[in-house]
């Protein structure tokens, strides 16, 4: 399968490994934390509070996360970010089980979790290009969100709501800084040093001279203001609201929860391994555009549904929609960006689609008691797709497209990386 090429590169094979084992330990983490939160204290805005230390903490670090990924062995950064979250984990987990765990705990935890993953996130998407073959970056795009969705919303949910269900949500805490740990090995394991030639400038030069390329780009500019303003509308909600409507109203527990999880995992798994084989389509910015539009539209029977299976069933839906989008934008950012700024144009993806999710979460918990739950998450369905179909518009990227037709293949990725992508 043309999928599993990449993986005849030993790095991009350990580097893959390792990712996979700790997004399967994330996956029982979504389960496990919302579980937890609801135990202490029944209520939305509990869980809105802990998932807003988390996001704090990501976008008080991202930017200087970008900076030291393009200034560090980028290798030393991914090993350094997953300590931290695996320590972040164990004592998480020790405090659940003694009992002594209480939301501040978490909240103060989470911001640490965040900031491990403001320096991992940049990271990783800056070092692919280094351990992949140019013409095979759709591959290993495509498999690295076939991992993700499956790890983190199949798979890893699936057996998330197992072990809460059976042994608590203390142990799966520990079970998931275990992966960060083997993730470290698999790492450390790597042989590539990418190291960027030192430059005498300021941390504050280089964060401009990022900043500039990405107003220069409209692919870049339009596509991260959709996300933010799609992640304020709609990551709130599914992160608090989701789970307190299969918990409460569905009365389905945290295998319902799980299997809903999984169920978008299925859906993302699927398109994967589609776009794995066939490749992306020509008209790769209408298409990314379009699946993202109707993403949230399953929302609506989040709002309205009365059975476990309707959320199942638009949940595979709405996981196809994500991943499509997600392997486009991912092979992009391998493509058309040079090497020298990926760490920067990273850190500044992640930065400007989250900046507004700790407002998300904020807001979830107060807005759903004054329009209720259901209207939050009708919100949450079409602002998103209004937002997105407005800014592919506005920005032109039908002919921004046709201007680069070939940014999807290895040509547009060796010439943008001006390099050899095996170091």
């Amino acid at each position: 399968m043309k999928l599993l090429r990449p993986l005849r590169e030993r790095d991009f094979a350990l580097l893959w490994l390792g990712m996979t084992i700790s997004l399967l330990g994330d996956g029982i983490f979504i389960v496990a934390e919302a579980w937890q939160v609801y135990d202490l204290d029944n209520d939305p805005v509990a869980l809105s509070l802990v998932g807003t230390a988390w996001t704090l903490g990501m976008v008080a670090f991202l930017l200087t996360g970008g900076i030291v990924t393009d200034r560090a062995d980028r290798r030393r950064v991914l090993i350094a970010a997953d300590l931290v979250r695996a320590v972040t984990l164990v004592v998480m987990g020790v405090l659940s089980l003694t009992g002594a765990i209480e939301i501040w705990h978490l909240m103060v935890l989470s911001v640490l979790m965040g900031i491990g993953e403001a320096f991992f996130g940049p990271a990783f998407g800056a070092i692919v290009p280094d351990v992949v073959a140019a013409e095979q970056l759709v591959q290993a795009n495509a498999l690295a969100e076939l991992v993700r969705q499956a790890a983190v919303r199949l798979i890893g949910p699936a057996l998330g709501g197992l072990v809460v269900a059976a042994v608590g949500a203390g142990t799966a805490f520990l079970i998931d800084a275990a992966t960060f740990a083997l993730s470290m090995v698999c790492v450390g394991a790597m042989a590539v040093r990418v190291i960027p030639v030192a430059r005498a400038r300021s941390a504050r030069r280089e964060m401009v001279e990022g900043l500039a390329y990405v107003r220069r780009e409209p692919w870049l500019w339009a596509t991260l203001t959709s996300a933010s303003l799609s992640l304020l509308f709609f990551l709130g909600p599914i992160e608090v609201l989701l789970p307190f409507v299969v918990r409460n109203e569905l009365d389905a527990g945290a295998g319902g929860y799980g299997l809903v999880l999984a169920a978008a995992g299925l859906g993302a798994v699927a398109t994967s391994l589609t776009l794995g084989q066939v490749g992306v389509p020509r008209r790769y910015l209408t298409f990314m555009y379009a699946t993202w539009t109707a993403a949230t539209l399953p929302f609506i029977v989040y709002a309205v549904g009365t059975a476990l299976w309707q959320f199942v069933l638009v949940a595979i839906f709405e996981g196809a929609c994500m991943a499509a989008g997600m392997v486009v934008w991912g092979t992009l950012m391998s493509t058309r960006v040079p090497a020298e700024l990926r760490g920067r144009v990273h850190s500044f993806d992640w930065f400007v689609s989250i900046g507004l999710t700790p407002i998300s979460f904020a807001l979830t918990g107060p807005v759903s008691k004054v329009i209720g739950i259901d209207g939050t998450l009708l919100v949450a369905a079409f602002a998103p797709a209004v937002a997105t179909g407005v800014l592919y518009f506005a920005a032109g990227l039908r002919a921004d497209e046709e201007r680069y037709a070939d940014a999807v293949s290895g040509e547009a990725s060796a010439a943008a990386s001006g390099t050899p992508a095996i170091s």
